[in-house]
């Protein structure tokens, strides 16, 4: 039995289940928390059996409190947001669940201090502003913070709850701005593009996509999840700052294409330059890696054959 016990919120969705995986193999034990109790992520990650799964809304401050305190949990992981395009749908949602289910979560940190020693959490590289604002140029987390989205708001927002959670009542707590998650079993979404650049070409099916001469993150979610155990576990003294940059390999739309046309050779992807991205992608991550060890393991290449190969197993393919 692991003596550090950590609840994920939104513990059953994409990035969460590969969290749970990530913790599950070093030793940690693990509760997803979640609206939803589907385990197919899960089950095809092969820890179901592993994690407790428990039902619970983080808009609920009750439940939560009850959650944590019962599970003995001593770290938390909270994803659970209303993404991009759900919050921009429904603004009222997104305030409730990103803000207020934040702001629950930094209460049970609070009201648990003698239980719950740190709270990571994710924040977004969509608090930063849209690509123009700082050129070619690597942004750093002192850079201007100007979302183009309600989402990329809340998250800024949720920096601030932070810091006077952190200074006031002393709960201890990490965030991360990551970009978009890529690997096998994302859900689609207002980057579904990202998937389908991928997902399209290794099952044979055509697929066209915009944005060609932009660069993008391309971040896989096992990499995403090993950042987000750093934040929970990097030692207080080892901090230089309480907002990370993590990002994985930068590589225009064009050159991702031309990887999954090399592993796939008959891929039929067509690339225009149309559109432009709602925030930078160009993250400068060197205190995450000084502070915390992180390192991506996941290149473009190696991410790409690793999902294509999964995808193609599932529907009974020889692999690439």
């Amino acid at each position: 039995m692991s003596s550090s016990t950590v609840l994920v919120t939104g513990g059953t969705g994409f990035i969460g289940s590969y969290v749970a995986a990530d913790l599950l193999d070093h030793g940690y034990d693990v509760v997803a928390y979640d609206l939803s109790t589907d385990p197919r992520i899960l089950e095809k990650l092969d820890i179901a059996d592993d994690v407790e799964i428990r039902r619970g809304d983080v808009t609920d401050p009750t439940d939560f409190v009850r959650a944590v305190r019962e599970t003995g949990t001593t770290h938390v992981v909270h994803l659970a947001a209303l993404l991009t395009n759900s919050a921009q749908s429904n603004p009222r949602g997104a305030m409730q669940v990103n803000i207020e289910g934040t702001n629950n979560v930094f209460e049970a940190a609070r009201t648990l201090s003698d239980q719950v020693d740190r709270v990571a959490w994710a924040s977004s590289a969509a608090a930063y502003a849209p690509p123009a604002k700082y050129g070619d140029r690597f942004v750093t987390e002192d850079d201007l913070v100007s979302p183009d989205t309600l989402y990329g708001a809340t998250k800024a927002y949720n920096e601030h709850q932070a810091r006077v959670y952190r200074e006031e009542f002393g709960v201890s707590d990490v965030a991360l701005r990551p970009t978009v998650a890529y690997g096998p079993y994302r859900e689609t979404g207002g980057s579904a593009f990202l998937a389908n650049i991928v997902e399209k070409p290794a099952l044979g099916e055509p697929f066209s996509v915009e944005y060609g001469d932009q660069v993008i993150d391309w971040q896989h979610v096992r990499d995403i999840a090993q950042a987000f155990r750093l934040a929970a576990f990097t030692p207080e003294d080892d901090l230089t700052q309480r907002v990370y940059n993590v990002r994985g390999e930068l590589a225009t739309i064009r050159e991702a294409a031309e990887t999954v046309e090399r592993i796939v050779p008959d891929a039929d992807l067509t690339v225009s330059d149309e559109g432009e991205l709602p925030w930078t992608q160009r993250l400068d991550m060197t205190p995450a890696q000084e502070d915390m060890g992180y390192e991506p393991a996941y290149g473009l290449e190696r991410g790409f054959r690793d999902y294509i190969n999964v995808l193609r197993e599932e529907r009974g393919l020889d692999p690439v």
